[in-house]
């Protein structure tokens, strides 16, 4: 009988490892973050703007794996910290697309040490961190079928 419950073993768990690493990488770019006043969505967000520039909400939870329930409170905070402006598309008023300011242009320029930071934090090789990477990806790509 015992063994029928080998799978809800926590050490058995995909999902476990993923929550903790993610978790405590998180907590490593706070300090980091901090410093810029981000927290790690709105600076996964930023990274997004900075990346693609304009970005319709719709492009951006994309980009985020967010859904707008979460986006558009994360994007007004933003906004009142002067990063973005909202505005809407004039050709389609239902369609909002977020600018960077000049102040979240550049912020770019205080962040571009961080990526640097966190790899002295998570000691990978490169050629793990690119194994990891390609393994997370094909699973959120999975995911995203389903």
């Amino acid at each position: 009988m015992e063994d029928n419950y080998e799978s809800l073993k926590i050490e058995n768990q995909i999902c476990f490892p993923l929550y903790a690493t993610s978790k405590e990488i998180i907590r490593q770019y706070q300090p980091f973050l901090s410093e810029l006043d981000l927290t790690y969505t709105q600076y996964i967000t930023m990274l997004v703007l900075w990346e693609y520039g304009d970005t319709n909400m719709k492009e951006l939870g994309k980009h985020l794996f967010l859904n707008s329930g979460t986006l558009t409170p994360l994007v007004k905070k933003l906004e009142d910290k002067g990063y973005v402006k909202r505005k809407r598309n004039r050709k389609d008023e239902r369609n909002l697309i977020i600018v960077l300011t000049p102040q979240g242009l550049a912020l770019k320029e205080k962040a571009v040490v961080i990526p640097q930071e966190m790899g002295r934090c998570v000691k990978l090789s490169p050629e793990e961190a690119g194994q990891l990477y390609k393994i997370l990806y094909k699973v959120l790509a999975q995911l995203e079928e389903e």
